[in-house]
């Protein structure tokens, strides 16, 4: 990892917020990439004062970032805090929000290792009670299951070559972001910094799965990795996802897919595809236990009901970003074959003896 840069430029944050950002969300200017880039260079180095640094990040806020800015960001993330380790194999790198879900089923482990088992390795990436949610994520359903989380980054790389599913660990593998979570608890309200994080991309990975609440933040974060110098997805494929997570949501779905610089988005009915389920029929009491119990069932082959049902279709959703199938409904297909043979569950089986 490089050490953040010392010798800074002509743009501290407190002239940025004078000059630049800080007027307000109608009237506020938008940085240049030299210009965000310096600001997270001065962020990561623990440069800023407290009450500018949650200045700027609430200016950036209210202004809204654009792509540029937003690429700025990421690169230097990419260039001076995250310790990547790339598996030998090519995984789905899946970025969901790291500050979790209060109310639904994390499924994202399940449906992990259901791709997994019909040969789509799948990476996951999270924090541990993130902010401002500080709710359920991905390392607190593998904790459940009994998987160890706390990995170094090479240990992550092994895991998914061994098992198809990888977990890597924000502060092994992105420490300088790990050093802001005091100050971004304070806060109170997310950042960038919460849109940076889930691209990370630790693992090297070519496709990149996520998540938005509207289409044109789905676009944007497209925008963000084409303009970036640093992030080398070639697709990245997003859903209106349950919570803002990477699990699609129920009814109807707006899905955006960009290929080598090409956006495109098209719609699903989760009904189209024999599931008739509403939102709340995935909800939970605990998220923690109820998610990882799930999970196991499902993978077991124990269950046939809506969980089951929306573990297969976000497992499919996983295999076809990949290009690993045809379509959706070849996905699925393969989805509940693996699981009907205890392939699924054995990839779990597999991450617990890691």
């Amino acid at each position: 990892m490089a050490q953040a840069t010392q010798d800074f430029g002509e743009w501290p944050l407190q002239r940025l917020m004078t000059e630049i950002v800080g007027s307000g969300p109608k009237s506020a200017d938008d940085m240049n990439r030299a210009q965000a880039r310096e600001a997270f260079q001065r962020i990561l180095a623990g440069e800023p004062d407290h009450t500018t640094l949650g200045a700027f990040w609430l200016a950036n806020r209210w202004k809204k970032n654009t792509p540029e800015e937003l690429a700025g960001f990421a690169d230097v993330m990419r260039e001076e805090s995250v310790v990547t380790a790339a598996p030998d194999c090519d995984p789905v790198d899946c970025g969901a929000n790291y500050d979790g879900k209060h109310t639904s089923a994390v499924l994202g482990v399940a449906s992990g290792a259901v791709a997994a088992a019909a040969g789509t390795p799948v990476v996951t990436h999270s924090g541990d009670r993130v902010p401002t949610q500080k709710a359920t994520a991905y390392k607190h359903v593998l904790d459940e299951l009994g998987v160890r989380t706390e990995l170094e980054p090479e240990e992550s790389a092994a895991m998914v070559d061994e098992t198809g599913f990888g977990f890597y660990y924000q502060p092994a593998f992105n420490p300088g972001i790990q050093a802001l979570y005091e100050r971004r608890d304070q806060m109170g309200v997310r950042t960038f910094v919460n849109t940076i994080e889930t691209v990370a991309n630790p693992a090297n990975a070519d496709v990149h799965l996520g998540s938005f609440y509207h289409l044109a933040f789905a676009k944007k974060m497209c925008d963000l990795v084409a303009e970036s110098e640093q992030l080398s997805f070639s697709r990245v494929v997003m859903f209106q996802g349950m919570e803002g997570y990477d699990d699609i949501r129920p009814g109807y779905t707006k899905v955006a897919d960009w290929q080598e610089g090409a956006f495109d988005d098209f719609e699903i009915e989760t009904a189209d595809y024999g599931m008739e389920m509403e939102g709340e029929d995935l909800a939970v009491d605990d998220v923690d236990t109820d998610s990882a119990a799930i999970t196991e069932t499902v993978l077991a082959g124990e269950r046939e009901d809506h969980f089951a049902d929306a573990v297969a279709l976000n497992g499919a959703f996983r295999m076809y970003a990949r290009d690993d199938v045809a379509d959706l409904d070849a996905g699925l297909e393969r989805a509940r074959e693996v699981i009907a043979d205890g392939s699924a569950l054995g990839v779990l089986e597999e991450l617990r003896a890691f």
